[in-house]
């Protein structure tokens, strides 16, 4: 199925060149001069070689059919993950590899969504947003003002990220997972 290149989110599987290709990561950038682009960070599914491409923003782009499955994660267990499928009960054993950079964001009986092509699983892909605690950040630097300044904050998962200058640590926080960025306090 052809889509737009904007609409292509971190954790679809794309076929390129042929190939399947995980996106890792995605940034779309608007330059002064010329027109707006997608670059992508892709990794081979087959191979696991990475490559990163730049597509028009208007450029369409093939996505890969897949079939999600619903689990629910339960824990570790090495280099695996175990998890549940949400319709038999049934317990299942994952790579932790197919959740790249994001296993880290794992939560206790956290849902996450399996992508199968051709009954291989190839990805895995987390909520949208995830709840974290802030462990550690600076202190509030006077003079600068609070709806424009950032400082770095770190995760209780380790995860450095950008938060505003009111967010101290012990507060919990709403993470977006596609682009690891703030979005608000948890409420």
């Amino acid at each position: 199925m052809k889509v737009n290149a904007n609409s292509i989110k971190v954790g679809n599987v794309i076929i390129y060149q042929n190939q399947l290709w995980n996106v890792l990561k995605k940034d779309h950038t608007m330059p002064g001069k010329g027109g707006a682009f997608v670059q992508l960070e892709l990794k081979d599914i087959v191979n696991g070689t990475k490559n990163n491409i730049r597509f028009r923003s208007s450029e369409n782009i093939e996505k890969a059919y897949l079939e999600d499955k619903k689990f629910q994660y339960q824990y570790d267990q090495g280099d695996e993950i175990v998890v549940m499928d949400m319709r038999t009960y049934e317990m299942e054993n994952f790579p932790k590899d197919l959740l790249g950079d994001l296993v880290v964001f794992l939560q206790d009986e956290m849902e996450i969504t399996v992508n199968y092509c051709q009954d291989n699983p190839i990805s895995i892909s987390l909520p949208d947003t995830v709840i974290c605690e802030i462990k550690e950040t600076q202190g509030v630097v006077k003079g600068q003002t609070v709806t424009s300044s950032y400082k770095p904050a770190i995760l209780d998962n380790d995860v450095t990220i950008n938060v505003p200058q009111f967010v101290n640590a012990g507060d919990k926080v709403v993470v977006k997972t596609e682009d690891l960025t703030y979005v608000e306090r948890a409420k």
